[in-house]
């Protein structure tokens, strides 16, 4: 047994009101927690969490969310909702051939509304990828880490996917922007079922993660290979 990639942790100013933005744009039902709120995942889609935070956000997110559309008119209906629940168009330099469109969720994250055919993401379900800054070493970092299967290795980019399928992880490759401060989002690991954290804890600093700190909830925050602060929750 190995370490559970739960969630995909958010900063938020109010972390209720982007909890149920997303809750409603995935059709998933709201948890509160201590701390926030999240949007449990299942055994192929990736969980969300949004915990509260005043830090002032510095550089462009590192990770931003891919939603997967059926049809162009899937597509277009989910960016109307997307848009009456408080989502704004986001212009990157995009072009228009390109198919997706992009917009900010209420407090200013990128997420992308996948184009219908898309085949990387095809079967992924409708939190099609989770997608990154980050170099080929992370993504063959979390390979390992997760222990999910590479799914994807070309010119410098990696995904990583669960073996149940579902939500992918991928990071674009380099150039990598420099770090400026902690993110404002991190991976939520659980630890095994049957083991224990410190000893998950030292397997992923063996594979090349650094530790950083222990918080007084009793998680364990580290850093991926390319600074990319996550943790690693107490047992529950």
């Amino acid at each position: 047994m190995t370490c559970q990639l739960v969630a995909v942790c958010f900063d938020a100013s109010q972390p209720l009101r982007l909890a149920q933005f997303w809750a409603a744009l995935l059709g998933r039902a709201v948890v509160h927690d201590v701390d926030g709120a999240s949007l449990p995942g299942t055994d192929t889609q990736l969980g969300l969490r949004f915990v509260e935070s005043h830090t002032e956000r510095v550089e462009k997110n590192r990770v931003h969310l891919h939603v997967t559309s059926d049809s162009a008119a899937d597509q277009q209906q989910t960016v109307a909702r997307a848009l009456a629940l408080g989502a704004s168009h986001l212009d990157l330099g995009q072009r228009p051939e390109e198919g997706h469109i992009v917009l900010a969720d209420p407090e200013g994250n990128e997420f992308c509304v996948i184009e219908p055919g898309n085949n990387f993401l095809a079967g992924c379900g409708l939190l099609g990828e989770i997608a990154c800054e980050g170099t080929r070493d992370v993504g063959l970092f979390w390979s390992a880490a997760l222990r999910w299967p590479l799914v994807w290795e070309q010119d410098q980019e990696t995904a990583v996917q669960s073996p149940n399928g579902g939500t992918k992880v991928a990071w674009g490759g380099p150039p990598v922007p420099p770090k400026q401060g902690r993110n404002r989002q991190r991976f939520d690991l659980a630890p095994p079922v049957h083991g224990d954290q410190q000893s998950e804890v030292e397997r992923l600093v063996s594979l090349g993660a650094a530790l950083i700190e222990v918080g007084e909830d009793g998680h364990v925050l580290l850093a991926d290979p390319d600074g990319n602060e996550f943790r690693v929750l107490p047992p529950r």
